[in-house]
């Protein structure tokens, strides 16, 4: 017999307030993205047909290194969070949705930090 309330149980978990940060969370790295990607658009088509040593001064800006740095970061965090709305909804085994879950998140990390790690070998 516990003496805590059904509240206190689930306090921090689930749908007992995480799901709104989740939500404004994905929303905001939406948001965020849509300047990037633009950005990045016209980034892409500057390069096109560029030579290595071109290309490389193109991203040795600062402006430019910066802009693909924020733009790696917010779209690895955009795809974190996306794909984690997707295992929670369709694993429904609970060892294969937490694994799940690890891997996004680490791969997430992985993809964020090699990607700026390169971009700052490259600025730097």
């Amino acid at each position: 017999m516990s003496v805590r309330t059904p509240y206190s149980r689930v306090q921090g978990l689930g749908a007992a307030r995480s799901g709104t940060q989740h939500f404004w969370l994905q929303r905001a790295s939406a948001v965020a993205l849509i300047p990037l990607s633009i950005w990045f658009a016209y980034a892409a088509i500057q390069l096109v047909g560029l030579s290595y040593e071109e290309a490389f001064s193109f991203l040795h800006e600062p402006f430019n290194a910066l802009a693909l740095a924020l733009f790696v970061l917010a779209a690895a965090y955009h795809m974190t969070l996306g794909l984690q709305v997707v295992i929670e909804d369709y694993v429904h085994t609970e060892g294969t949705k937490l694994a799940l879950l690890l891997v996004n998140k680490a791969f997430g990390w992985i993809i964020a930090a090699a990607s700026v790690f390169a971009i700052l070998r490259i600025a730097l």
